[in-house]
């Protein structure tokens, strides 16, 4: 009985890390479409279906699902094909160690929770270089190889700004972390927090970090060759990573599960209104500012996040010390 149990255990957890891996997404993708819809007053997200636009995100499904999938006559045709899901799968593995709630685990708890799911989302540029190098494509390649500049120059001050909480806690264990968090970590922890979630936007590539994409100059990168649902599968994987990064930054830095009241059966509340209010600052960082030249990518990452970044972990040390 109790192996039954806990095979049930188990079947549970990957229906639910499944379910809010498409799910959770699919949502952020739609409450961007509405998003900046309001702040750029644009028209098209506010029709479909009727009633606000509720169907766009169908339409959109509908309309990869249409798409002819090409694959052109000069590409790798295997790498070409498995590039999408190599982008995808990461976050989903970093989803697997990310504590929703007090004792409710999403997938398992990971004595170096914090180091597998950075090393994972660091994976994730892979697919960017195997779809530029593979689809025969020149400036494709250039958007794959500029892609692996911009993961370099911000995975260092990303790594330090989480040890900093790492550090803070004594554990590299999420849900050790979160046990350990207290509310006074807001304004000890804010520069590590900045750098984090910034760093985390620019290996998202993320506007105004999206110069390795750049679809008003570069066509898109080295997803400029793609189409129908290969194309869609690499945006599903932005999205993904919204989430995956909005989940992290709630649990290193605002607590996670912690709110003024019922943490014990509410604690899973807290932590997605964290997500979703951080997923929102996103979204509204891509309809505020311009896009950063490939110069001032890598001198904001170098000559700032990550000067940052050793301050907070200075910071960390005094205060452990103290």
């Amino acid at each position: 009985m109790s192996s039954l149990s806990w095979w049930l255990e188990v079947a549970l957890r990957i229906v639910v890390i499944f379910a809010a891996f498409l799910v959770v997404p699919l949502v952020v993708g739609q409450m961007e479409h509405k998003a900046m819809a309001h702040m750029q007053g644009r028209l098209g997200p506010m029709e479909a279906g009727g009633f606000h636009g509720w169907a766009q995100l169908i339409a959109d499904g509908v309309k990869f699902a249409q798409k002819e999938s090409v694959v052109p006559d000069a590409a790798d045709r295997t790498v070409f094909q498995i590039a999408p899901a190599v982008a995808l799968i990461p976050y989903l593995l970093a989803l697997l160690v990310i504590p929703i709630g007090p004792g409710t685990q999403v997938g398992v708890a990971l004595d170096l929770g914090l180091f597998f799911a950075l090393a994972v989302m660091g994976l994730a540029v892979i697919g960017p270089l195997m779809a530029g190098w593979s689809s025969g494509n020149k400036y494709s390649l250039l958007g794959g190889l500029r892609s692996a500049a911009q993961l370099m120059a911000y995975e260092l001050p990303m790594l330090l700004s989480a040890a900093s909480v790492a550090m803070a806690a004594g554990t590299l264990s999420l849900p050790g972390i979160l046990d350990a968090w207290h509310w006074y970590w807001l304004p000890w922890q804010l520069i590590g927090g900045f750098v984090f979630f910034t760093a985390g936007l620019a290996e998202l590539q993320r506007p105004p970090f999206d110069m390795p994409v750049a679809d008003s100059e570069l066509i898109f990168g080295a997803f400029t060759e793609y189409t129908g649902l290969r194309f869609a599968l690499f945006l599903l994987a932005e999205y993904a990573g919204i989430v995956v990064l909005c989940l992290l930054t709630s649990v290193l830095y605002l607590g996670g599960w912690h709110g003024p009241f019922a943490e014990q059966h509410l604690g899973w509340v807290w932590t997605l209104v964290k997500t979703f209010l951080l997923a929102f600052v996103v979204i509204w960082l891509r309809v505020s500012y311009p896009r950063l030249r490939a110069d001032q990518l890598q001198k904001f990452a170098w000559t700032v996040l990550i000067p940052l970044s050793l301050a907070q972990l200075a910071i960390t040390g005094v205060v452990r010390v103290l």
